[in-house]
């Protein structure tokens, strides 16, 4: 648990790494603030982002973070900070963040989707910045295969629907 009495109060008797998730954070803003800086003064940046490249990285950022929090195949680059729990069906698996202080933390970034969604998202952007051309095509192989997961499971739905508990 953490000392001092905001970290006291705020956590209880749960453990949270607030100075774990202050430093994430401070790491998160000095990275893609840095790029975005950089990219302002090379005078880089759009005057404005088409609906269409937002949908795109939506929808690649969705599928990144899908294939690196919970894809069976991605499971060695979580291992040093995950344990295996399950499987989860369609290819993924449930894991739990292990250990302690700076490997505890990056379990929590590497096995949830929500949490790793800004650190793609941000990567991913960056590079559509900075390279659309080369960039465009990547997301569109994501977002495809996003759009395709969707069919899948929707297609299995349809031919296996969920029975109605008794």
């Amino acid at each position: 648990m953490q000392t001092g009495g905001s970290s006291e109060a705020y956590a209880r008797d749960a453990e949270v790494p607030l100075a774990g998730y202050a430093a994430s954070l401070s790491t998160y803003v000095l990275l893609f603030g840095g790029l975005l800086l950089r990219a302002a003064h090379r005078r880089a940046l759009p005057a404005r982002i088409a609906p269409s490249d937002v949908a795109l990285l939506g929808i690649a950022t969705h599928e990144v973070t899908r294939v690196l929090t919970r894809d069976a195949v991605t499971s060695p680059l979580r291992a040093p900070f995950a344990r295996f729990e399950g499987s989860a069906g369609a290819g993924e698996v449930r894991e739990k963040p292990r250990g302690r202080g700076a490997r505890r933390l990056i379990g929590q970034l590497v096995t949830c989707p929500f949490c790793a969604a800004p650190w793609v998202a941000a990567a991913l952007g960056s590079a559509l910045l900075a390279r659309p051309r080369v960039t465009r095509p990547v997301l569109m192989v994501f977002a495809a295969a996003a759009l395709s997961d969707f069919l899948q499971q929707s297609y299995a739905r349809l031919r296996h629907p969920p029975r109605a508990a008794a």
